[in-house]
């Protein structure tokens, strides 16, 4: 989400940076220091307008709050990005499905789902005013194959689905909806997984191979933000597309000046195309076989 907001503010754009942690106030105590009035300097300092609102997306009327008052100060909503997430510490990777925790499930599906649905509910009424805008849901895959864990997921899958099913609905105005994934994602929690820092990440390739393959999150939010000034995306309503497949389209790099592509890289090392219609690539991420099956992401 940060570095969606950070890339948007690159673009120019004013963001309204929200979220539950401020500072003296961290909503995950002290397992990440990040607050919105951080990202808020992030996004002015890139070139934008940074505003840092405290908000709880699980709370209808502090949402609603929100919407107000964007249409108060700024008067129209061009950009609506659903990252709302908080499920990392309950997704129970590798398990089946009887062994997990059902109160985790639950957990997770009301932080990650239903916040995007009251989000949405409340911002598209903006959009729709001046008839234009772009709703993103952020996921993980651009595809069907399974994700390691029933409810990791059947939320990743759902988002997608919640961009299809809005897509659905704005079909007859020009509001567009979709969904984008980053590859495997160089975050300031992954980062710290895996022991390393940015200026140093390659060396959690000696952790995971894979990583070397990684991406900053602005690859995806440099991905969000040249679709928002794609003056054709409504051709992308109700669909999932990867970072990696907007930056050979639209020729925007990551920080460093690369162009990670998370599906070459898998199939080159897995020699198998991403996603694997088998358990043997992705057997070391989950601790054990796993079965997967991809059938094919359909056209609408």
């Amino acid at each position: 989400g940060r570095g969606i907001a950070t890339m948007l503010g690159e673009a120019g754009a004013t963001v309204y940076c929200t979220g539950r942690s401020v500072r003296g106030r961290l909503a995950s105590g002290d397992a990440r220091p990040e607050t919105i009035e951080e990202t808020a300097e992030l996004v002015t300092a890139r070139g934008g307008k940074g505003i840092a609102v405290r908000v709880d997306h699980s709370v209808e009327a502090e949402v609603e709050a929100l919407c107000q008052r964007i249409r108060a100060e700024a008067g129209q909503l061009d950009v609506l990005v659903n990252d709302i997430w908080g499920g990392e510490s309950l997704s129970e990777l590798g398990a089946p499905f009887w062994k997990q925790s059902a109160q985790n499930a639950r957990t997770m599906f009301d932080r990650a789902i239903v916040t995007h649905v009251i989000t949405s509910r409340h911002a598209v009424p903006l959009m729709l005013e001046r008839n234009q805008g772009l709703i993103v849901e952020v996921t993980d895959g651009d595809h069907f194959g399974y994700r390691g864990g029933l409810a990791y997921d059947v939320t990743k899958m759902a988002v997608i689905r919640l961009a299809f099913a809005m897509a659905r609905d704005l079909r007859r105005t020009n509001i567009t909806a979709l969904a984008v994934t980053p590859g495997f994602l160089r975050s300031e929690e992954m980062l710290a997984g895996f022991g390393v820092t940015e200026a140093n990440w390659r060396d959690g390739a000696k952790v995971h191979p894979d990583f070397i393959a990684s991406e900053t999150p602005s690859y995806v939010g440099r991905a969000v933000a040249a679709l928002a000034a794609d003056p054709g995306v409504h051709r992308r309503a109700g669909r999932v597309v990867a970072s990696w497949t907007l930056a050979r389209e639209y020729g925007f790099t990551d920080l460093d000046g690369s162009q990670p592509h998370w599906a070459e890289h898998f199939a080159k090392t897995y020699g198998t195309r991403y996603p694997v219609a088998d358990d043997s690539a992705y057997a070391s991420w989950f601790g054990g076989p796993i079965e997967i099956a991809v059938p094919e992401w359909p056209v609408y």
